[in-house]
């Protein structure tokens, strides 16, 4: 097990810290995409947790649970960078393997490859021939589109706002633009597109469109690119119901990367949906194996019980994933949910009141409201929740006709929920909270509709 410590970015140059997080990402995609069978490489999310922080070797090793580190360094300006790297053992300390790179500043894409062959070669991976001649082969895309798709990358997992969504979009779009055969930069541009339209910063089927046409474009320039493989995968399922082809496009992803968590992790969700959860479980934990630090690792192996039927256990990883990040806002609104079917609506209540969004706060306020039987206060909350997002979170209203036994109401905002391809309508064979509906015949009818068994 090796984990990618961050690059450390010593050009002092605060803007530069873009590139130091994007060679981050790019150096664990390549090395994870070696042999998982022979090496497991600890995902972004975990190791972006020591950016910056004085922690000792062994203190993060056993974090992370791993037996090796790759110490990084970036340094240099103008028309030369650097890269310092270290591949060190953790139980001694003991550097097994060190080097200085030298790049034009244009050219520092090829560091990823250039450390890839280094390790690989220092724990005598064995390399396909097709590997082999992907790491000397030189990058396909301009080095002016890297750099412009690297502070798209930035802004888009940083995501700590609307306006971080927004610049990730300009940002992908100018990569595209100086590079129209740059497939990543078109899987970037669906991602951060289909993120708008489910935030509503622009409108659902125009997102759904964008995104959809730009992940189109990076699958026909590359077919093998297991990101586009995912991204469509994604489309398949949340918009069209096309369940064998998101299926398929999932597994491709997965046969291209096996050692990526989130290739994992959208596996594991399909089998959720279909009712399998050990499958999922085992999904889930091996994607935790390789992303332990991460807050939304504990929080899809705490759905999946949830789904399960498993609420004791999913509590537990749902206050694990608080612990790693306070701000996770689907963890309130899952113990609330929880705390309903336990027969605990006050602690629902409460719960739900520390949800980050406006939208599922009022959601879960009028749920815990009509299970306390204070219908007057449940009532209102749902009709502020009709009020403000009739237009986009038609699955939510349904939610609460269905708990409240209101049958013809909750198909009504099903039909429109279905109209506005509102992603919650995936959950209907599995969602608790619609057990309600189950015995009524237009239950049958809706899952055939969106192409799921009865």
């Amino acid at each position: 097990m090796l984990a990618v410590l961050p690059f450390e970015n010593l050009t002092g140059d605060p803007n530069k810290e873009y590139l130091a997080d994007g060679l981050t990402e790019e150096t664990i995609s390549q090395l994870g995409r070696l042999n998982p069978e022979q090496l497991g490489v600890i995902a972004r999310t975990s190791v972006m947790r020591f950016k910056h922080a004085d922690e000792r070797l062994d203190q993060i090793g056993r974090s992370l649970s791993v037996h090796y580190v790759l110490e990084n360094r970036l340094s240099g300006s103008g028309d030369r960078i650097h890269v310092g790297a270290s591949l060190i053992q953790v139980k001694d300390r003991i550097p097994l393997w060190s080097q200085d790179y030298h790049y034009p500043a244009n050219n520092i894409f090829n560091v990823e490859e250039d450390l890839a062959k280094a390790v690989a070669r220092e724990f005598q991976i064995h390399l396909t021939s097709q590997q082999q001649a992907e790491l000397s082969q030189p990058r396909p895309f301009k080095p002016e589109a890297f750099d412009v798709y690297m502070k798209g990358y930035y802004f888009f997992q940083r995501g700590a706002d609307d306006k971080d969504t927004n610049m990730a979009v300009a940002y992908f779009e100018r990569a595209t633009q100086l590079d129209p055969s740059y497939a990543l930069a078109w899987v970037g541009l669906s991602r951060a597109r289909y993120w708008q339209a489910n935030v509503g910063l622009i409108p659902t089927q125009e997102g759904q469109q964008l995104a959809r046409d730009a992940v189109e474009r990076a699958s026909t320039l590359d077919p093998n690119l297991p990101e586009a493989n995912i991204q469509m995968g994604r489309i398949k399922r949340q918009v069209d119901f096309d369940w064998a082809g998101a299926n398929s496009s999932i597994q491709r992803a997965i046969a291209l990367e096996p050692g990526v968590p989130e290739n994992l992790v959208q596996a594991a969700f399909m089998a959720e949906l279909f009712g399998r959860f050990d499958e999922a479980l085992r999904l889930d934990r091996q994607a935790l194996e390789l992303d332990p630090l991460n807050a939304e690792s504990w929080e899809n192996l705490a759905e999946n019980r949830f789904y399960a039927g498993q609420l004791d256990e999913a509590i537990a990883d749902i206050k694990k994933a608080l612990e790693l990040n306070p701000d996770i806002w689907d963890s309130h609104s899952l113990l609330s949910d929880i705390y309903v079917l336990q027969g605990r609506p006050q602690d629902a209540k409460r719960e739900g009141e520390l949800i980050t969004s406006t939208l599922f706060r009022v959601r879960a306020r009028a749920i815990a409201y009509s299970a306390l039987g204070r219908e007057k206060e449940s009532d209102a909350a749902l009709k502020e929740l009709i009020e403000k997002y009739h237009a986009n979170a038609a699955c939510s209203i349904a939610t609460v006709y269905a708990l409240r036994n209101q049958r013809d109401e909750a198909f009504k905002w099903l039909d429109r929920a279905y109209a506005q391809r509102d992603g919650g309508l995936i959950f209907m064979k599995i969602y608790p909270l619609w057990k309600n509906l189950h015995g009524d015949p237009r239950y049958s009818a809706f899952l055939k509709k969106i192409h799921l068994p009865n």
